[in-house]
């Protein structure tokens, strides 16, 4: 049995996390490479959390290191004044085990922490799975608002 483990990422993390994005994440972003991702985890080190699973390490070896698997991320990311989530993704095989919960809380305690007052989380509007999970959560649409983007330096 492996026990779910929450925690920061680390450079070391970038390739894995790109990778299980492809995978878990629906829509990508012009940051979604491995500049950008390590430039977030650079300027902000506590803000892409990760639960991973963590094999236990079988009886009587000393020196094993136990094995990671990659179960769900979410960014948390605070400016100073508001608190931002992105891509809270689950693992496919793992969904519906409590894994977005626990990211989330990791998340919401981070910003209250840091002393944020109230979260607010992009997700796709064709997503209903996530709609779901976010309004489960806690969370409900802000229908006044909308996203407007543009991307820099083209």
């Amino acid at each position: 049995m492996s026990e779910l483990r929450i925690r920061a990422a680390t450079p070391a993390d970038l390739d894995d996390v790109l990778t299980f994005w492809k995978l878990a994440a629906e829509g990508t972003s012009i940051s979604d490479d491995r500049d950008g991702v390590g430039r977030l985890i650079t300027r902000d080190p506590g803000a892409l959390i990760l639960a991973v699973r963590v094999a236990p390490v079988p009886a009587g070896t000393a020196a094993a290191v136990s094995g990671e698997e990659l179960a769900g991320t979410v960014i948390a990311g605070f400016d100073g004044w508001r608190c931002h989530l992105y891509r809270l993704a689950v693992h496919p095989g793992r969904r519906r085990l409590g894994i977005g919960s626990a990211l989330l809380r990791a998340a919401e305690e981070r910003f209250v922490r840091l002393g944020g007052r109230r979260a607010d989380a992009m997700v796709l509007e064709a997503n209903e799975r996530a709609h779901h999970a976010w309004r489960a959560a806690g969370y409900t649409p802000e229908e006044r608002w909308r996203r407007w983007v543009k991307p820099l330096g083209t």
